[in-house]
């Protein structure tokens, strides 16, 4: 088959979760499969047109972190910007395109390339947005035009992918029949989980948080719970692995809170195996975020045996807190510290058996009934 994936963001020149996974599709994919990756030209790319993996990379709008990231959310004028340039897809014909939701201007072009080609078209979604938070990401009546749009734009695909039971329900709440919508998440390399789950680690006191340096991730509550944690135990530290928009506003913190010897700030690691090494070795990951589409940084981590801990009011699905420690924002300063402390770790692990919905090794099975699907 020949199959064009058309994401704006690229993994690994963007590191991000969501970007990783679909990356492991594309690579696993292009195993057996003729596969495009329609793009953005990103700092560290070799070019605007090359094959890395057995991917066929194009490149067709230079853009990068500042320039996609503007006042910490993403630039309306670069979503333009991209979807204009997609028009090079008509030099191709393509049995399936796979696409994310988001940046949604795109999903008009590729509704009539699908059309005119008769491509079947597939969108990821990570994130069904409703009129509340459209308007509070860019006002009430931008917010209330973008909704409006969004629901309109992402109707019409032949099949849909959910990250989880959550997203799958959103998208059957603005029309879209449950018969097209599929639940599927390989973000979890298992190979890579096995062996370094294999190498030898000496637990620390280290609370960790590793993402997008980003406003919905909380933060802000993260270096005050991990203070206060730090204070009933002076030996728990804090590091956070990213970066993004906020970096500057999670420095100033730090030091305002007088954490700037306890808590540490580093760029994200250039290869998963030395984040999955440094998640090995750390007390627990704590993920304070107010909105998530599936929290695949806390999949690994319980994934490596590395307890989860989440407030209550978390946005992470369910089928992924289930496998964490849950408690009330109150009292998670004094669960950080009993986790720390604790020699039996696996204790705050729980429901393993989820694990099975995340495994890349399923990518070429999954694909395989869902472009034969009549």
């Amino acid at each position: 088959m020949k199959i064009a994936f058309v994401y704006d963001v690229p993994y690994p020149w963007h590191i991000g979760g969501i970007e990783a996974m679909n990356y492991n599709e594309a690579e696993e994919l292009a195993k057996h499969n003729e596969v495009h990756f329609f793009t953005t030209l990103w700092e560290g790319m070799p070019g605007s047109s090359f094959t890395r993996n057995g991917i066929h990379y194009h490149a067709i709008h230079r853009t990068g972190q500042a320039s996609i990231y503007r006042h910490g959310r993403r630039s309306i004028r670069e979503a333009v910007a991209y979807s204009a340039s997609l028009k090079g897809l008509y030099d191709y014909k393509f049995d399936a395109v796979i696409t994310n939701a988001f940046p949604v201007l795109h999903l008009g072009f590729l509704k009539r390339y699908c059309k005119a080609k008769g491509s079947k078209l597939i969108i990821e979604v990570a994130e069904v947005w409703d009129r509340d938070y459209w308007r509070s990401y860019i006002g009430p009546v931008a917010g209330d035009m973008a909704y409006a749009y969004s629901k309109s734009a992402i109707r019409g695909a032949d099949s849909y992918i959910a990250i989880s039971s959550t997203t799958a329900t959103a998208l059957e709440n603005i029309g879209i029949k449950r018969e097209k919508i599929r639940i599927f998440a390989p973000c979890m390399d298992d190979a890579l989980i096995a062996k370094a789950k294999n190498g030898v680690a000496k637990r620390s006191k280290t609370v960790l948080f590793s993402g997008r340096l980003i406003k919905e991730k909380g933060l802000d509550k993260w270096i005050d719970v991990v203070k206060k944690a730090h204070l009933i135990d002076s030996s728990v530290k804090g590091l956070i692995i990213g970066s993004g928009p906020e970096k500057r506003h999670i420095d100033k913190l730090i030091a305002e809170s007088g954490m700037g010897d306890v808590i540490s700030v580093r760029r994200f690691y250039p290869d998963a195996k030395s984040l999955y090494r440094k998640i090995r070795c750390s007390a627990l990951l704590l993920h304070m975020s107010t909105r998530e589409g599936l929290g695949i940084i806390a999949i690994e981590s319980v994934a490596l045996g590395t307890p989860v801990l989440l407030p209550s009011y978390t946005p992470i699905p369910k089928e992924v807190a289930d496998m964490c420690t849950v408690r009330e924002e109150n009292s998670i300063p004094k669960a950080i510290v009993n986790i720390a402390r604790s020699n039996k770790p696996a204790r705050y692990i729980h429901n393993l058996k989820n694990l099975g919905i995340y495994s890349k090794s399923n990518i070429s099975g999954f694909y395989r009934k869902l472009l034969n699907a009549s």
